[in-house]
């Protein structure tokens, strides 16, 4: 074997294992995203409720004044940081769904260059 077939052969192992660790790592991500989205969807809806719900009619007052400027800035505070979580989990959600898309065409690119290299082989 000459040292060009070597380094190549490495480098096809290399390419392989960033291969499986981007998959294992996608997989998770997605897996976090999507758990993300939905805790920070709840949590955006009920500061939204809290914050809309003693203007719509509800008790504006129980042990707590719900019409209080503090209490509201805190809970639109709350709400902002709810929302912002829930764009960073979309947006981590569609970076690996790219992520997923590109490693999936790579795969099927590699599948074609083997029976291209199989099939040359072949008619040696």
């Amino acid at each position: 074997m000459s040292e060009k077939d070597i380094s190549s052969e490495s480098a096809l192992e290399l390419r392989e294992e960033v291969l499986q660790r981007v998959e294992k790592f996608g997989s998770r991500v997605k897996r976090l995203s999507v758990v993300t989205l939905f805790v920070s969807g709840l949590l955006s809806l009920s500061y939204l409720v809290e914050i809309v719900y003693p203007y719509l009619g509800g008790p504006a007052t129980e042990t707590v004044n719900l019409k209080d400027p503090t209490l509201v800035v805190l809970e639109a505070f709350l709400t902002v940081m709810a929302l912002l979580w829930f764009y960073v989990g979309l947006s981590d959600f569609r970076f690996v769904a790219r992520l997923s898309s590109l490693v999936a065409n790579a795969r099927i690119r590699e599948r074609e260059i083997e029976k291209e290299i199989t099939s040359n082989r072949a008619g040696s």
